[in-house]
């Protein structure tokens, strides 16, 4: 699939690809993504999904390609950007209060302590409304659930400027409930904020009314689209190159058939992408 990329695209990446010594990731990405746009990366295990938004971090250099951030070359540290990486849970007991730990989201890149200020606290006020957190502003984040303390990483992430956030499973270990009330969370700031979103999941159902785009990565291979055109039985069956069948049943989408190691969809939750 030939991708266009507009002029108003808040990211835009063109014949990308990433290798490792002989081994190709992935090749050929092309990818334009415009504000208020939800992407969903989907793909097996060490097929290369957080590389690529280690590569749009601005962490891991491409083999051949470009990447921009709003026209602009990506960097390290781009204030533009959002991240919330694949969730580790804080030891038990962390002294660091919510409150704190969503402020870092402002100014936890400079050195040295940040000076309180009523604006700056103002603006964790609100943002800890934002994401339902409230009520947790001064608890130790290491005595919070994991649903907790993944609403707070996304309010880390949104709390600056960002007009682009990336998401490296932040559904992951997470029941039912959490998986909702996050996925919400981050759909409404896209909406309200006019956000674009990149977001790596091994379970597309608690956002597939979300999902503008699939990126599908696989055996080296890309596939964009969306969830009608990539997520099909004749399109997973020729990256994987066995038969794979892709079943749709009250609402849910159901892949059937992978080969050994390439789990995905819901039938397995894996602790991570090795990619």
């Amino acid at each position: 699939m030939v991708e266009t990329h507009a002029p108003d695209a808040i990211l835009a990446i063109r014949d990308a690809t990433l290798a490792f010594g002989d081994r190709t990731l992935w090749s050929h990405l092309n990818l334009s993504v415009r504000a208020g746009e939800f992407v969903a990366v989907l793909g097996p295990n060490g097929a290369g999904k957080t590389s690529l938004l280690r590569c749009v971090l601005g962490t891991q250099p491409l083999t051949s390609g470009s990447i921009e951030i709003l026209g602009q070359p990506v960097r390290r540290g781009h204030p533009l950007v959002g991240y919330v990486p694949q969730q580790h849970l804080a030891d038990h007991g962390t002294p660091l209060r919510a409150r704190d730990f969503v402020g870092l989201g402002l100014n936890g890149h400079r050195f040295g302590v940040p000076l309180p200020s009523r604006v700056r606290r103002r603006t964790v006020d609100a943002m800890l409304e934002t994401v339902n957190a409230s009520q947790l502003a001064t608890m130790r984040i290491g005595n919070l659930s994991g649903g907790e303390q993944q609403r707070l990483r996304i309010g880390q992430a949104l709390i600056g400027s960002s007009r682009l956030l990336l998401c490296d499973e932040p559904l992951i270990s997470l029941d039912l409930y959490q998986q909702r009330a996050v996925s919400s969370l981050i759909d409404t700031s896209r909406r309200d904020a006019d956000r674009a979103v990149l977001m790596i999941t091994h379970d597309v159902n608690p956002v597939l009314d979300m999902v503008d785009t699939v990126v599908y990565v696989a055996a080296g291979q890309v596939r964009t689209g969306s969830v009608e055109e990539v997520l099909t039985t004749e399109v997973l069956s020729d990256l994987y190159q066995t038969r794979v069948d892709v079943i749709r049943a009250r609402g849910r989408v159901i892949v059937v058939g992978l080969p050994d190691g390439a789990h995905e969809g819901h039938e397995a939750r894996p602790s991570g992408d090795a990619g």
